[in-house]
């Protein structure tokens, strides 16, 4: 399935279906009572599809379907494929606080500069924080990659479910 860029940590899709929103998101409604290895949980026009607790690892994905009406006979759905929102939310919190320490250490490096004080370790707290931020990127891929056979799982269980909408 295309993405819109290969390189960001949460794909998403666009699938256009010609059949009304409310009878696909029925029929994901109807397959969270048949599926057991899937945890499926609707709300208003959302669908999310994780797997269960006992088969759930850090980097778990999870597949969250926004399913929105076009006209009364057809519908697009939009994917997500993303981690655990608590891990998702550890992430950008880690981001934002480096981004921040960053911006602290060179407001301080700039000081010491200007007043013509040493400024090395300033400076060095600086590039720390930019190897951290390169550091969390990657984290975040190996993450991403560690979890791909999980994520066509996922695929392929809301295409079997969407070829019986077709």
């Amino acid at each position: 399935m295309p993405t819109t860029n290969t390189i960001v940590l949460r794909p998403r899709f666009k699938i256009e279906i010609n059949k009304n929103n409310e009878t696909v998101l029925q029929m994901f409604q109807d397959a969270k009572k048949t599926s057991s290895e899937f945890i499926i949980s609707r709300i208003d026009d959302h669908v999310f599809i994780k797997f269960p607790k006992y088969k759930q690892h850090f980097w778990s994905p999870q597949l969250h379907l926004e399913i929105n009406a076009v006209d009364s006979d057809s519908c697009l759905l939009h994917g997500l494929f993303g981690p655990n929102p608590t891990v998702w939310t550890l992430f950008v919190f880690l981001h934002f606080m480096v981004a921040g320490l960053f911006i602290a250490f060179g407001i301080w490096t700039y000081s010491n500069w200007s007043l013509k004080m040493p400024y090395t370790f300033q400076f060095s707290l600086m590039l720390l924080m930019v190897i951290v931020w390169i550091a969390l990127y990657f984290v975040g891929s190996i993450g991403k990659a560690s979890s791909k056979d999980e994520m066509a799982e996922l695929c392929d269980f809301m295409n079997k479910i969407l070829e019986t909408v077709s």
